[in-house]
């Protein structure tokens, strides 16, 4: 009777357990936390085509790096805010560089899902990037990421100039740096 009662509970601790749980990154793998005014570590990961996009190679620009995910609700409110002002900002020139782009690292584990994000939110930047380990992303790891959206902004000559810049802070950053 006791195996049966012990059986039972088993089988209700499992059926009471959500068939998929988004964690929290394993910190003790993550290398550092990049701050303002650190070089931006490069980061160089496949596209949805399979592409390998290095940030590196944006250098010149200024570049909006942006964590995000297709399941991440707060991710998928803000990317409204980063179409506009990529599509405002693209050709601009800065003090420190000549256009922005947005870099987007998904932490997605679907390649669909994210692909479908890409298309239904409407970001038409090129430089969509994920190795779709979800919080266990390497790109993620190297820049310390343990919650999303996540974003840096990096000058033309590579350097970390802010941090978590969303809505009309991201725009009135960029406005400032632009040159007249």
């Amino acid at each position: 009777m006791k195996y049966i009662l012990s059986l039972g509970i088993v089988a209700l601790l499992l059926a009471a357990s959500p068939a998929s749980v988004v964690t929290a990154p394993d910190t003790s793998s993550q290398l550092a936390t990049v701050n303002v005014g650190s070089m931006a570590p490069d980061i160089a990961l496949l596209d949805p085509s399979g592409k390998t996009r290095k940030l590196s190679d944006l250098r010149g620009k200024v570049v909006l790096l942006d964590f995000w995910a297709a399941w991440c609700g707060p991710c998928r409110m803000e990317n409204p805010n980063v179409v506009k002002t990529y599509n405002e900002y693209k050709n601009a020139k800065f003090s420190t560089g000549k256009g922005f782009e947005v870099y987007s690292v998904s932490l997605d584990n679907t390649k669909d899902r994210w692909i479908e994000a890409i298309a239904k939110d409407g970001l038409v930047w090129t430089n969509h990037v994920s190795d779709l380990k979800g919080w266990r992303s390497e790109g993620a790891a190297l820049y310390g990421v343990n919650s999303i959206p996540a974003t840096y902004l990096i000058d033309g000559k590579g350097k970390v100039i802010a941090k978590n810049l969303r809505g009309p802070a991201l725009e009135n950053a960029l406005k400032a740096m632009e040159s007249k």
